[in-house]
C-alpha cells in the first residue's frame, strides 16, 4: 500500500511541476502545462508585471517556499514560518528571476526524492495539501500569463 500510494502522490506532484506523463489527471494534455512549462519562456519584466495585485515572480516564489516549509517541516528542522514574507516579491530581474525559478525546481526535485523515505502516515496530509497548493498556484499562473497575452 505504501508503495502504491508514494507511486501516486509522486505521478501527482511530477504532472503539477513537469506537466502531464503518459496522460493526464487534471492538467492540459499538450505539454509544457506544468510549473516548469508554463514559466520557461517568460522575462523578468513578464514575471514582474502586476496582475490582480500580485507578480508570476510572487506566485512562483510563493510556492518555492510552501514546499521549502513543508520539506523543513518532514526533515525536523527548527524554523519560523513567515507566509508574508513570501509574498514581498514585486519585481525582479533576469538573474533573480532565473533564481527564483532555479531553487523551485531544487525544492520540487528534494521533495520528489524524499517521498520515498518519508513516513506517509505521519505526512501525508502535509504532502497531499503540497500537491493541491502547487496545483492551484499552477492554474493561477496560468492564468495571470493569459492576462500578459491579451496586454500584449
Amino acid at each position: 500500500m505504501s508503495e502504491t500510494l508514494a507511486s501516486s502522490i509522486k505521478t501527482l506532484l511530477k504532472e503539477t511541476f513537469e506537466g502531464r506523463n503518459e496522460g493526464s489527471y487534471y492538467t492540459d494534455s499538450k505539454p509544457n502545462t506544468g510549473v516548469f512549462g508554463t514559466l520557461d519562456g517568460l522575462t523578468a519584466e513578464d514575471a514582474s508585471r502586476s496582475i490582480n495585485g500580485s507578480t508570476i515572480a510572487a506566485h512562483s516564489d510563493h510556492t518555492r517556499y510552501y514546499l521549502w516549509v513543508i520539506r523543513s517541516m518532514i526533515n525536523d528542522t527548527d524554523f519560523e514560518k513567515d507566509w508574508e514574507e513570501s509574498w514581498t516579491i514585486t519585481t525582479v530581474d533576469e538573474v533573480k528571476w532565473a533564481e527564483i525559478r532555479e531553487e523551485l525546481h531544487i525544492e520540487y526535485v528534494s521533495l520528489f526524492a524524499e517521498i520515498d523515505t518519508i513516513d506517509l502516515g505521519k505526512w501525508l496530509t502535509n504532502v497531499i495539501a503540497t500537491i493541491a497548493h502547487s496545483a492551484y498556484h499552477l492554474g493561477a499562473l496560468r492564468q495571470m500569463i493569459k492576462s500578459l497575452e491579451i496586454e500584449k
